[in-house]
């Protein structure tokens, strides 16, 4: 299951573990990325709460949680090669993975045909 945040987050689930990262639209308004800061493993975050920042030449942005959880895996890649970001926002740019307290509230996310419509 795919879904995104109004933030321009995306999530997909795997049993009660989810991968997030940024959409391809953060990633092109962000523009070229030099630092990502990622959750340290075992942090607890908060729906909405800032959990990673991405910093591009033009600006640095918070990437918040998209649901309550508990960090599970961080991605290293993009730690020591923020541009991957930028060349597969949705794949192997994904920033961090972790266990939903409720699995169930991602069917509040928007879907694909959502975020699509969705105003940027």
């Amino acid at each position: 299951m795919l879904r995104f945040t109004e933030e321009h987050e995306w999530l997909k689930l795997d049993g009660e573990i989810a991968t997030v990262g940024i959409t391809s639209h953060a990633a092109e308004q962000l523009g070229d990325l030099v630092f990502v800061e990622l959750p340290k493993v075992g942090a607890v975050l908060t729906k909405g709460e800032a959990a990673a920042v991405v910093e591009s030449v033009k600006a640095a942005s918070d990437v918040y949680a998209p649901l309550d959880g508990e960090v599970t895996e961080i991605n290293e890649a993009v730690v020591a090669a923020p541009e991957t970001v930028n060349a597969d926002p949705q794949g192997a740019g994904w920033l961090y993975r972790m266990r939903l307290k409720d699995p169930s509230a991602m069917e509040a996310l928007m879907d694909e045909a959502a975020y699509a419509a969705f105003p940027k």
